[in-house]
């Protein structure tokens, strides 16, 4: 089992470049940033935190771009994965997103996770032109489609919202057939069924801690599905606590994230010592 780190980038924060660094120096195995591309002011979608449309923190509307950020941690890294937690793709040109992900993955030597989520703001999507009741099929055809890109020498996709012709695109991405897409979402069986179809695993909410009944309801559906092997399943953690710990390692969960204090230099590395100590993790040599 991995531990990773999941920084709420923001422009008030420290920038990737600085902070990754001291991520892999530390020890830890990743560094995951989110998305957003705007907040509307006015909302009617609740967040899944609060029930309502206010926000748990302004962040949200400040949120730095995820591919600029995790590029300017891949020049400064050579070890950790680059993910994110979650990327909307839905709310991009699948084309060019296709371009963006396979260069990260191409400079970054085959580093990056695509973690990403249905989109619980849908007032953000609207004004990018995703209709809420089909935005599940909108991302399983962005993910088909950037696939394709990825791996195919002459690349063609033809669904009900992406579609082009046999087309020539490089980089194509080191890993192969494309990075790991991991679905950020509820554990529940509709978001299940979708992740064994469609995605390589499970990313869980925040606050989702008691986990059991639902790795083993994934692990039946992508079982049920056919799939090959055991889903990717990343927890979003608080705080560690080794009987917890433990109890995820049995069931299989692959990687462990925390959060981080970004307002310093210094508080951070501090605290990613201090948390590195407490999970055994080995500080990196040079």
């Amino acid at each position: 089992m991995d531990y990773g780190i999941v920084q709420f980038t923001s422009d008030r924060g420290l920038a990737p470049s600085i902070l990754a660094p001291l991520i892999e120096q530390a020890g830890f195995d990743a560094y995951f940033v989110p998305e957003h591309s705007h907040i509307p002011t006015k909302r009617d979608a609740a967040h899944p935190q609060t029930g309502d449309s206010s926000l748990p923190d302004d962040r949200y509307m400040r949120t730095l771009d995820p591919w600029v950020s995790l590029s300017g941690a891949a020049a400064v890294t050579s070890r950790i994965r680059l993910g994110t937690a979650v990327a909307l793709p839905v709310q991009s040109d699948p084309i060019t997103l296709a371009k963006v992900v396979a260069t990260l993955d191409h400079l970054s030597g085959g580093r990056v996770t695509l973690g990403v989520g249905f989109g619980w703001n849908l007032d953000e999507l609207s004004d990018h032109h995703v209709p809420p009741k089909r935005r599940r099929t909108m991302l399983r055809e962005y993910i088909e489609a950037m696939t394709a890109l990825w791996s195919q020498e002459e690349a063609e996709y033809a669904g009900e919202f992406v579609n082009f012709g046999p087309s020539w695109v490089w980089p194509k991405t080191v890993q192969q057939p494309g990075p790991p897409v991991l679905v950020g979402a509820a554990g529940n069986e509709k978001n299940f069924k979708w992740i064994a179809r469609s995605a390589a695993g499970w990313i869980t909410t925040p606050g989702e801690q008691d986990i059991e009944q639902s790795v083993v309801l994934l692990k039946q559906i992508w079982a049920d599905a056919g799939r090959d092997g055991e889903p990717q399943i990343v927890v979003l953690d608080f705080k560690p606590v080794q009987e917890k710990l433990d109890q995820w390692r049995e069931l299989g969960v692959t990687t462990v994230l925390y959060g981080v204090p970004d307002d310093s230099e210094e508080r951070a590395g501090a605290y990613l010592t201090k948390l590195a100590g407490k999970l055994g993790l080995s500080p990196a040599t040079v």
